[in-house]
């Protein structure tokens, strides 16, 4: 989800992929963004490939 995120994708179209909801989507992508310690979605990516999650 993070990935998907941080390259642009909309909620919508990262939520087509996995045949998610988008609220599920929102979901994880929050949860992302609180264990990094970010403010956003592209903010949260970059800790993550940083430290080898993504």
């Amino acid at each position: 989800m993070l990935s998907a995120a941080a390259d642009g994708a909309t909620i919508a179209d990262i939520a087509a992929r996995p045949h998610l909801s988008e609220s599920t989507v929102r979901n994880y992508l929050s949860s992302a963004i609180g264990k990094t310690g970010t403010r956003n979605r592209i903010e949260a990516a970059r800790p993550a490939r940083h430290n080898g999650w993504l």
